[in-house]
């Protein structure tokens, strides 16, 4: 599987939770539609199947990660 550069990762992951952060899913149509893209984009270079499971696998290949993070356990 190809790997996308962490820079790459990091800047999807910041974009997305931004746009979480802002409730943009309630927002017109273009946004919500940058939404799905940086979903299937995130999806796609982590190899995985939904936006949450991209988003921990997208973490964990960012510098800084470590084994004993706790990200994938529930807030």
């Amino acid at each position: 599987m190809l790997m996308a550069h962490p820079a790459v990762l990091d800047n999807l992951v910041e974009e997305y939770a931004t746009l979480v952060a802002l409730h943009a899913e309630e927002g017109g149509p273009e946004v919500r539609a940058r939404m799905d893209e940086l979903a299937r984009t995130l999806c796609t270079a982590t190899g995985t199947a939904d936006i949450d499971t991209a988003l921990i696998a997208a973490r964990h290949r960012l510098p800084g990660a470590r084994p004993e993070d706790d990200s994938l356990l529930a807030a």
